[in-house]
């Protein structure tokens, strides 16, 4: 009896082992992710990185390029405590030329991504340009704790505010480095709509 149950317990534990595994595997899938040099980006987390933020975006998109400037204030300020920025585009209409014409144009000094195959996309779970996601990195691995607006500058369409009242995505990047929970905002990024790829038959 005693030997069947020492079983029992060795196949439990081994399942609980394979399952771990899994999850570990599914936080972090292989992306298909270039930078604008087109070199394979295999990982976004570099050693000493706290926090990953992904910044989604569109080269045609007016709202998207009106928050250059806060998304380059936000780098300057927080890569001391390391924090690593990306520009993402997803759009299949964002080829390399165009991104690097658009990244020269507008002086974009934040790092650039391009993600044909929307993996981070859908890692993110965004949906909208711009909108941000935060990861806190943990001995590498990614745990998505933030995705949504970047403040609330933006009411609807042709509809604004002087200035921001509330900075969501620098509250989410400082609750991520204290290991606190960060706040979902109570309204959506507004936006350019990500447009999805098309499936073939």
């Amino acid at each position: 009896m005693l030997l069947i149950m020492r079983r029992i317990f060795a196949q439990c534990v081994a399942a609980i082992l394979i399952f771990a595994g899994s999850l570990t595997v599914a936080q972090t899938p292989p992306l298909h992710v270039t930078d604008i040099q087109g070199n394979p980006v295999e990982k976004l987390a570099a050693p000493g990185i706290r926090a990953v933020v992904l910044i989604f975006a569109a080269t045609d998109c007016p709202i998207s390029n009106r928050y250059i400037p806060e998304i380059t204030r936000l780098d300057r300020e927080l890569s001391a405590k390391s924090v690593a920025f990306r520009w993402v585009f997803p759009n299949s209409g964002d080829t390399l030329p165009v991104v690097r014409k658009h990244v020269a144009d507008f002086g974009i000094t934040t790092p650039a991504l391009m993600d044909p195959k929307q993996d981070l996309v859908h890692m993110a779970h965004v949906a909208v340009t711009p909108e941000a996601a935060v990861f806190a990195v943990t001995d590498g691995n990614l745990k998505e704790v933030y995705y949504g607006r970047i403040d609330d500058r933006y009411i609807a369409f042709g509809q604004q505010r002087p200035q921001a009242t509330r900075h969501d995505l620098e509250e989410a990047i400082q609750a991520a480095l204290a290991g606190r929970p960060a706040s979902k905002p109570a309204h959506g990024p507004v936006g350019c709509a990500i447009i999805p790829l098309a499936h073939k038959p």
